[in-house]
């Protein structure tokens, strides 16, 4: 689902899932020990078993999808077998996939991971661009289209998107003079990230002592980088991280706000981090839909109903996976019937409905469980709306084969340095030397 570059990837993969009420991290949940059932693939009281590689809860348990197909087909049974984080999940995928053994019948991919796996590991999938019931109209064109080979193969059918915004505490806000309506908010900002840092340093002038303006160094350049068509690769497959421009303005425009203190020294999704969001300690966070859900689940009773979600400056996505068919699954033809089910608009309408992952079939925007969404934390705003608008902006955006280590090096290593006092000028240094090391491995 979710989540995603190394920050992203963090969110992905370390969230606890629950309801829209309290929201889901897309990707993430409770580890289960790796399994939810018989991993052995095969048949359970005359019916076919159709497995389930996954990293964390996508959520289509939750939702009663699987119970719902089950419903449909008395013949079918589904079990999950889920692995908590994609940093383990994916080596062992690539291990898989490379042995050309132990796979599933469906495996769920990262969307940090498709460029790679579409780039290597192609010709050991389905092409699910034939499958039966599969119209590539459903789909947002680029989702599609991140999945697909250059001769047209698609080796993944997409399920959610992590449209942004920006999530932001009215309270503080309030006390710091600012605009609290979501409309005037965004208003401030439009356009571009330098005037975030504007609004930023206003906050900071009448804000409640010991809170800071943003969550995270690392959430800030995510967010930033997001919204660029180029940023680690361009069309051609080529590492351009270095010579991009945008890249370095994102890494500068980062690493002044975090000179300036309107961002906290924390790195996203660790208990640290955690602590703050319980503290009211920022006034906003980069924010696709699965955020609400993971603001619930660190918050405490009392910061219900005090967010707010407005437009970002510019539009981008965070988060996101697919889930794909392995040819050397026990059960290709039923587990790609189950793939087109589970990914057709109604069902990630209902997903978004129950769990919080945003769909990437833009028919479902118009359905009812969209629409009419809400979410706890941010009280009558109408979410479903706020989220589809932001859909729209998301660019079309170049994806490569090691954009999780190129953003965890560029957080991690990086901007996240600023913070304790570094340069921005070592900060980058320290950043390109560490992914660029870990290019060559």
């Amino acid at each position: 689902m979710r989540a995603r570059f190394s920050t992203s990837r963090k969110a992905v993969v370390l969230a606890a899932a629950a309801s829209l009420g309290v929201g889901l991290l897309a990707g993430c949940s409770k580890d289960n020990g790796g399994k939810s059932g018989s991993p052995d693939g095969g048949s359970g009281g005359g019916k076919t078993t159709i497995t389930l590689g996954l990293f964390g809860a996508m959520g289509f348990k939750e939702a009663g999808l699987y119970a719902a197909y089950e419903e449909l087909h008395s013949d079918i049974k589904i079990q999950e077998n889920v692995v908590e984080r994609n940093e383990n999940y994916y080596p062992a995928l690539v291990n898989h996939l490379t042995t050309n053994s132990g796979l599933m019948d469906v495996q769920a991919v990262e969307v940090g991971n498709i460029a790679e796996v579409v780039a290597t590991q192609a010709d050991k999938f389905e092409d699910l661009s034939k499958a039966s019931g599969v119209d590539k109209s459903n789909w947002l064109s680029w989702k599609w289209q991140q999945a697909a080979t250059q001769d047209g193969q698609v080796i993944g059918l997409g399920t959610d998107i992590g449209p942004m915004a920006v999530c932001y505490r009215k309270d503080l806000f309030e006390q710091a003079g600012l605009p609290t309506d979501r409309d005037e908010v965004g208003k401030l900002w439009a356009g571009d990230w330098n005037k975030f840092l504007q609004v930023g340093e206003n906050f900071k002038k009448k804000a409640p002592e010991g809170t800071y303006f943003m969550d995270s160094p690392g959430g800030l350049i995510n967010a930033v980088l997001a919204s660029e068509k180029e940023k680690f690769y361009n069309a051609s497959g080529e590492v351009i991280y270095k010579t991009n421009p945008a890249v370095k303005a994102a890494f500068d425009l980062t690493a002044k706000a975090a000179q300036k203190g309107l961002v906290q020294s924390q790195t996203q999704f660790q208990p640290a981090w955690d602590q703050t969001i319980a503290n009211n300690k920022f006034a906003t966070v980069a924010c696709p839909p699965w955020m609400l859900g993971y603001l619930k689940s660190k918050s405490q009773p009392d910061a219900v109903g005090k967010w707010d979600v407005a437009v970002p400056p510019k539009g981008g996505n965070w988060g996101g996976s697919f889930l794909a068919v392995p040819k050397s699954g026990k059960h290709v033809k039923e587990a790609t019937a189950l793939i087109t089910w589970l990914t057709a608009p109604e069902q990630q309408a209902k997903l978004f409905a129950v769990q919080g992952s945003f769909p990437s079939a833009p028919a479902a925007y118009s359905s009812s469980e969209v629409t009419g969404a809400k979410n706890e934390m941010t009280g009558d705003a109408p979410i479903g709306k706020i989220f589809a608008e932001a859909a729209n902006t998301i660019p079309v955006q170049v994806i490569g084969p090691k954009d999780q280590i190129i953003q965890q090096g560029l957080t991690d290593n990086g901007v996240i340095l600023v913070t304790k006092g570094k340069s921005a000028a070592d900060a980058w240094k320290t950043a390109t030397k560490t992914i660029d090391n870990n290019l060559e491995k």
